[in-house]
């Protein structure tokens, strides 16, 4: 029966939809389908890094380390998250990119939910 909750654990969850735990690409109906907001909980081996910037960004996003050291490239501008807690939020707008220069487990939380940011695989 679908009572509306859902319980997880964030680490076996996330690998089943490339970190992502709660968005608009959740079907409907699950408790973890939202158009307000995205979270991923997102495990990054050293030296992952995004394929290609997010240009047009129409989101505003909050990036917290929970562990490792991992760097947000944002326009003319380089934030390393090296301690626990370390986060960065950046608005509407904003350009960005990454890069995990040691193996980081980080939180995103994005808003409102979007379509049309993915990385092709191969790209």
């Amino acid at each position: 029966m679908n009572d509306g909750v859902y319980t997880g654990n964030a680490g076996e969850d996330a690998a089943l939809d490339r970190g992502w735990l709660l968005g608009h690409f959740k079907d409907v109906g699950d408790p973890r389908h939202s158009e307000a907001v995205e979270i991923k909980w997102g495990v990054h081996p050293r030296g992952d890094a995004r394929a290609r910037w997010v240009r047009g960004e129409e989101r505003t996003a909050l990036l917290v380390l929970i562990s490792g050291r991992f760097r947000v490239e944002l326009p003319g501008r380089s934030v390393l998250l090296e301690q626990q807690g370390d986060y960065v939020v950046w608005g509407r707008g904003v350009d960005h990119s990454w890069y995990a220069e040691e193996e980081s487990v980080v939180l995103s939380v994005r808003w409102p939910s979007v379509p049309g940011y993915a990385v092709a695989d191969g790209a």
